[in-house]
């Protein structure tokens, strides 16, 4: 995937708390589409190699939670955070790191993350495939500007992070707010 191109059209598992439900695990299934995420709306993704990893729980996850208002004063309407984790691991990721701002996708079968051109192989630390690390503004469902670390390529021995970080998104919305003025 490229800036211009449309994102992948897939359905997503998720779990929502649904008090209908009822007992201890009131969540039920609820499939989330591409269009429910993306369609008619400007927003920040970001992918990660999973939840409860050191750099996406110490600084990417929370950095884009804590910089939410800057993002919306830039023309962001939502900010999402995906990992090759199921429903239930995102969720309870979500309620760990106490998100009121960023909302968590679960691509728990790497479907949109290889459809992006991002699924790699973690075997070298147990993880299996995963998403490498990168973000992207989409605007209705468009890739309007993309930030992949550099390296991409199964079993890489580091993590970098810098390209997706929220100190350099937000720094090309602004640079590209200026220049649209």
């Amino acid at each position: 995937m490229q800036v211009g191109d449309k994102v992948p059209s897939v359905t997503f598992k998720t779990r929502v708390r649904d008090e209908a439900v009822g007992g201890p695990n009131p969540f039920r299934w609820q499939d989330m589409t591409s269009d429910d995420y993306f369609a008619g709306k400007r927003v920040v993704l970001f992918s990660l190699p999973g939840a409860f990893t050191p750099t996406c729980s110490t600084y990417q996850l929370p950095g884009f939670e804590k910089g939410f208002g800057d993002f919306q004063a830039q023309g962001i309407d939502a900010i999402y955070c995906m990992s090759v984790n199921d429903s239930f691991v995102m969720n309870k990721w979500a309620l760990d790191q106490g998100l009121s701002n960023v909302k968590v996708i679960p691509d728990g079968s790497g479907e949109f993350t290889k459809a992006m051109g991002m699924l790699v192989a973690k075997d070298n630390l147990g993880f299996g495939a995963r998403s490498w690390r990168y973000a992207a503004i989409v605007n209705d469902g468009v890739i309007e500007a993309l930030f992949v670390e550099p390296g991409q390529s199964d079993d890489h021995p580091e993590d970098p992070y810098g390209e997706s970080s929220p100190e350099t998104v937000l720094a090309w919305l602004k640079e590209n707010a200026k220049a649209d003025a």
